[in-house]
């Protein structure tokens, strides 16, 4: 059987894109795919994914602890607070990619995750977005099996837009699903364990 991991230099292996750099093997290792299950660590992807669109991941892991604290550690009240004066801080930062759509994307969807969270209560965003993931399915053998977006992709999409959030589409909720462990698209083969 044909797998699609690669060894790293550790010895140990990997999904190929995590043996790549140290950043990603670490990013990789620790972090990608293993279950996030609270507001402000969903709030935190979410933003990175939509942010990372159109650029390499690796930008986005660089300019982490950038991002943490231009957007006060993605405590979503205190985003949401954010005025013009805080808007144009962020389009200033260089921590950060200086991006005015996503930055635009990221206060409105902290004030409509305050305005969800105020109504449905803390720990609501979490439900909300676990709500779609699918039934455990057997891992990939290659990064050709990974699907750019999936029907349960496509409706987080949609159940994240009719919040008000935006800059949400099947792709970047895929790709939410993916880092926050409602999917576990490690290869077949690599060394992270499956998560339960």
């Amino acid at each position: 059987m044909t797998s699609g991991v690669v060894i790293g230099q550790d010895g140990r292996p990997r999904c190929p894109w995590g043996a790549s750099t140290p950043d990603y093997a670490a990013y990789h290792d620790d972090e990608w795919g293993r279950p996030v299950r609270d507001d402000v660590g969903l709030f935190e992807r979410l933003t990175l994914e939509a942010f990372q669109s159109g650029l390499s991941w690796l930008t986005i892991l660089r300019k982490r602890e950038g991002f943490r604290a231009a957007f006060a550690g993605f405590d979503v009240e205190r985003v949401a607070a954010f005025d013009e004066d805080d808007r144009a801080r962020l389009l200033e930062d260089a921590a950060i990619v200086r991006n005015r759509a996503k930055v635009d994307a990221t206060l409105a969807n902290a004030r409509a995750l305050a305005a969800f969270r105020a109504r449905e209560g803390d720990g609501a965003f979490a439900e909300l977005v676990w709500s779609f993931a699918p039934p455990p399915r057997p891992r990939p053998r290659t990064l050709a099996d990974v699907p750019p977006h999936t029907p349960e992709s496509k409706a987080l999409a949609k159940g994240l837009k009719a919040e008000g959030l935006v800059f949400v589409g099947p792709t970047t909720a895929y790709a939410l699903m993916q880092a926050c462990g409602l999917v576990d698209d490690h290869l077949a083969g690599c060394h992270v364990a499956p998560r339960r």
